[in-house]
């Protein structure tokens, strides 16, 4: 008896760890992220610290995942106004005081590191909307979504005044879902965007100067090849240049050439499509899409309307974090920092995304039981 509980022990403490784990949502983030960390070696060949650094950024991140998976969405909703109100404090403080670096004002000091608050504000601001259009589900008015727009506004500003478009983007697009999904009318958003279609031309004077340039070489990026066209033209050359089954891996002359700039982080989509061609490009596709499918059959069957706007908010703010960083790197949106989810290297980003996969998986094992 006594080795039968011993052989027992072990299998009991790994069905403990297990609980709340959603095996699909754990399986194709670890399958995005075993692609990045292969695509990374080959962009990395001169630096292979950096596949240890995130080989280290993936274990802290999983274990942020585990630590949210088993964090009820009852819990989530309390801490939503603080998280969203202790944000906003920590980008006024990177407004005041925050490291200045390449021009941008980003990276907030705290003892002996630093941290960037923005990403903070990608799940604080949808957890915030989430908790204010369920605790006004029964009364919704057009008053309320023009409160949730201003909640969404005010840290979507601060950020892109750092600079930082490509946050403010993510940022603002993971506010925009939840706003849709609460139910706001195809009128509003038709008014909305004709008001957004007005207002481009004031737009165009607050943007800087290098934000106004990669616009403009968007449309022809050979007017300034050597400059701001640089990036665009390099990584459609590699992404072409891998063709049907591309040139396999650690053999790309784009990639180990160095004309693809930032490989590790925002292009790293050009090294992938260079070595993997059409077909890696293919299945990368796929297992995004399966991610967001899981996510939004996570999010149809949720248990409240906090949790089911929050976890259509996440799994969107994939597909968003996918569609720009693709289309930045394919030439058909305007390069903005925005990394492949799970392929990028970067701690922080990678420690967001999970820390997003373990809320559905807390959704999911919070849900409501249907009696058939």
């Amino acid at each position: 008896m006594a080795l039968e509980a011993s052989l027992l022990s072990p299998r009991r403490l790994a069905a403990r760890l297990a609980e709340g784990i959603d095996g699909t949502l754990l399986a194709l983030a670890l399958a995005l992220s075993t692609l990045g960390l292969a695509t990374l070696y080959s962009a990395s060949l001169e630096q292979p610290a950096r596949v240890t650094a995130q080989l280290a950024n993936l274990a802290v991140a999983l274990a942020a995942m585990w630590l949210a998976a088993r964090v009820p969405p009852q819990t989530l909703m309390r801490f939503a106004p603080p998280a969203y109100l202790i944000g906003l404090a920590l980008l006024v403080a990177v407004a005041l005081y925050g490291d200045m670096v390449h021009g941008a004002r980003r990276w907030l000091h705290v003892g002996v590191t630093r941290f960037q608050p923005s990403e903070m504000m990608k799940l604080a601001l949808p957890l915030m909307l989430a908790w204010y259009f369920h605790r006004n589900e029964a009364t919704l008015r057009l008053r309320d979504f023009a409160f949730g727009a201003l909640l969404l506004a005010v840290p979507a500003l601060l950020i892109a005044r750092q600079p930082d478009l490509g946050t403010a983007v993510l940022v603002a697009a993971a506010g925009f879902y939840v706003i849709f999904f609460a139910g706001v009318g195809w009128k509003v958003l038709g008014a909305i965007g004709l008001l957004g279609a007005a207002s481009l031309l004031p737009l165009w004077g607050l943007l800087h100067d290098y934000q106004r340039k990669r616009i403009l070489t968007l449309i022809d990026p050979t007017q300034d090849p050597l400059g701001a066209g640089y990036h665009t033209i390099q990584s459609t050359i590699a992404v072409g240049s891998g063709g049907l089954a591309g040139k396999g891996w650690l053999h790309g002359t784009q990639t180990h050439l160095e004309f693809i700039p930032e490989r590790h982080t925002d292009f790293i989509f050009a090294v992938f499509s260079e070595e993997f061609g059409l077909v890696g490009n293919v299945m990368l596709l796929a297992l995004y899409a399966l991610l967001i499918a899981r996510g939004l059959m996570i999010a149809a069957h949720a248990a409240t309307v906090f949790a089911r706007l929050l976890a259509a908010a996440i799994t969107l703010m994939f597909f968003t974090y996918a569609f720009v960083n693709m289309g930045m790197v394919s030439g058909i949106l305007p390069v903005v920092g925005v990394p492949l989810p799970f392929v990028s290297y970067g701690g922080t980003s990678l420690l967001t995304l999970f820390i997003g996969v373990g809320i559905l998986m807390s959704i999911h094992s919070h849900r409501r039981l249907v009696q058939t």
